[in-house]
């Protein structure tokens, strides 16, 4: 019984020494290595559009104190602080009306539930 477990083993082993021979060598490496391509230019750096940035007039008046914000020349927001009482704004809609708002505010309450405490 011994015998035979020797014999078994040493064929396996001759088995995977004759396998790992009969393997294909790796192909050679290139003789030459081709270079790599040239790095896209950089972007340009961002300047502000100073269209694109609002222009703010601001307007003193005796009981109140009015902020316009005009974006390419369009009127897009005005803002009213009362001398006394707290500020709102009236902001342009997409048909050109002017909706009144306390804060700029989005009003989305998302539901804060306890779920697990440990």
């Amino acid at each position: 019984m011994r015998h035979s477990l020797a014999c078994l083993t040493f064929v396996a082993a001759l088995g995977w020494i004759l396998g790992a021979a009969a393997q294909p060598a790796p192909p050679p490496p290139p003789a030459k290595l081709e270079p790599l391509p040239e790095a896209p230019p950089a972007p340009p750096a961002v300047a502000s559009d100073p269209d694109l940035e609002p222009q703010v007039t601001i307007i003193q008046r005796e009981n109140e104190t009015i902020e316009e914000f005009r974006v390419n020349g369009r009127l897009t927001m005005v803002k009213v602080t009362p001398r006394h009482g707290r500020p709102y704004f009236l902001v342009a809609s997409a048909d050109g009306t002017f909706i009144r708002r306390d804060s700029l505010d989005s009003g989305l309450r998302v539901p804060l539930w306890m779920l697990f405490s440990f």
